[in-house]
């Protein structure tokens, strides 16, 4: 009779849990779902261990707290990992460990390679693994760009340039030397296409097409470099929100919106890869072509964020400082005037500068602001600090011409010309001051800077480079005697690019 009643009732049970699961999978309450292709290990423990999976995993959680307390970090991925095999869906494990291995492991290295392997683990973690059991969890695409944004983008790690040259060429096993050729990766024909697409896919996990996307929208980004991959697992991160927006928090979708602009404005800053291809150097330039973007992105975000709008429009307004700057730099000073008024016409009552004031936009010009924001850097505005700032400039200028970056060259050298005339009216035509406070001509000041970039300071091939730009003759060979100096003296060729002004 018992068993008759057991029976009756397991059958009605199982209707009871057929109507139970399809509630639990309507209210997205489901924690639990089939693995497909995971590894075996995986697949039994979630399945044979049943409600033990909890009590085992927390029994870890609590000694993997307590070794990170006391920096046994390496002892922690191992208990990490038997929880993430129990607990596939709990999202906190993925997040501690891959933070662990990319930021307090890799750190205990002082060998640059050692770092990145860490750095690199920790990114595999979460997006070849994590995100596979977790499709549709944006913490993880948060973690996984601030990784991107941060720990390879920033300068805070002593290792960071590695990071970007590894990162670098990566990505250059996918689109080689050269830009995303899109429509080859989507609709890839030929063998070589085809290995692309999939190691592009299957490797780095990254859709072509929502790049191309993603590269339109925002770009055109550099994608060797890790900002680029930042703004697309945050972009990525907003798309599967959509899937089940009732367990989003609100907060995490503006920081993913946060990861885009931020990331927009480093891109800005110092996107592009300057092709210095003398000294085989990693060196970056600003991307002047997506100032647009840029700023429609900060105005998109503080639509999204209300609460936050005045420190977004902080961080907007210094954008568009910095991006008139920019373009005053590398002389396009039409780009850089649109810019200014837009600036002034956004912000007309927040000053220009930090700590003055007055320099509201109705009292600058485009000219004044750009020395200004030099002069911000001499603040005492005396002689020698004053010449050291024009030597710098000037050398940068010369620098920038021998990697080809013309623009900047002209931009650089037309400011310093003006910053010295600014000095020299400032100092007025008093004989006595004047001639303790004198500043000698740009010219001067520029023949001094190349003089020393081409007796040594620049590597014999740039410093052939830089011949070239001014169309000075080739060097002489040096004497075999070290005591009969030359008393050579280079003088810069007037066939270089034209600045613009007249240096006096």
């Amino acid at each position: 009779m018992l068993s008759g009643v057991a029976l009756v009732l397991l059958i009605a049970v199982s209707f009871a849990q057929r109507a139970l699961t399809r509630d639990r999978d309507a209210l997205g309450l489901s924690r639990y779902t089939e693995l497909k292709g995971a590894p075996p290990v995986l697949e039994l423990t979630t399945v044979a261990l049943g409600g033990f999976r909890g009590l085992i995993s927390n029994a870890l959680w609590i000694r993997a707290t307590e070794l990170q307390d006391n920096d046994k970090y390496f002892e922690m991925v191992q208990l990490a990992d038997w929880i993430t095999k129990l607990e596939p869906h709990f999202t906190q494990v993925w997040l501690v460990q891959s933070w662990n291995m990319a930021y307090n492991i890799s750190v205990k290295f002082k060998d640059a390679t050692d770092r990145w392997r860490w750095v690199e683990r920790g990114i595999e973690l979460l997006r070849d693994q994590g995100l596979q059991y977790n499709p549709n969890d944006v913490l993880m695409y948060r973690e996984l760009a601030w990784f991107f944004q941060h720990k390879m983008g920033a300068n805070l790690d002593d290792a960071h340039i590695y990071y970007k040259r590894m990162w670098y060429k990566e990505m250059s096993t996918v689109f080689g030397m050269d830009k995303p050729d899109w429509d080859k990766l989507i609709n890839p024909q030929t063998p070589e296409e085809k290995q692309k697409a999939a190691l592009l896919r299957d490797k780095f996990k990254m859709d072509p097409k929502f790049m191309k996307e993603l590269d339109e929208r925002y770009g055109p980004l550099e994608w060797h470099l890790p900002e680029a991959s930042a703004i697309y697992w945050a972009a990525e991160g907003l798309e599967h929100a959509k899937a089940d927006d009732r367990r989003i928090d609100p907060n995490d979708l503006i920081t993913l919106r946060r990861v885009i602009y931020q990331s927009m404005q480093l891109s800005f800053q110092r996107g592009r890869l300057v092709a210095n291809q003398v000294d085989r150097k990693f060196e970056f330039g600003p991307n002047l072509e997506i100032i647009p973007k840029v700023s429609a992105a900060y105005e998109q975000a503080m639509e999204d964020d209300p609460k936050n709008r005045d420190h977004i429009e902080t961080a907007h307004r210094n954008f568009l400082k910095d991006a008139v700057f920019f373009l005053y730099t590398y002389n396009r000073v039409a780009d850089a005037a649109n810019w200014f008024k837009y600036l002034t016409r956004t912000y007309p009552d927040k000053p220009l500068l930090d700590g003055k004031p007055n320099s509201l936009p109705k009292n600058e010009t485009l000219d004044d602001y750009a020395i200004d924001r030099i002069n911000e850097e001499i603040k005492d505005r005396g002689t020698d600090k004053t010449k050291l700032v024009l030597e710098g400039m000037e050398r940068k200028a010369l620098e920038s011409l021998a990697v080809g970056e013309e623009d900047q060259y002209v931009g650089l050298d037309n400011l310093a010309q003006k910053i010295r005339n600014s000095y020299m009216d400032k100092i007025g035509t008093n004989s006595t001051i004047n001639t303790r406070l004198y500043m000698p001509p740009l010219r001067e000041i520029r023949q001094t800077v190349l003089d020393r970039l081409l007796d040594g300071e620049l590597s014999p091939q740039m410093a052939a480079q830089l011949r070239t730009k001014l169309k000075l003759p080739a060097a002489a060979p040096k004497p075999q005697s070290t005591n009969s100096p030359s008393g050579e003296s280079t003088v810069i060729s007037t066939n270089a690019p034209s600045t613009g002004t007249t240096n006096q």
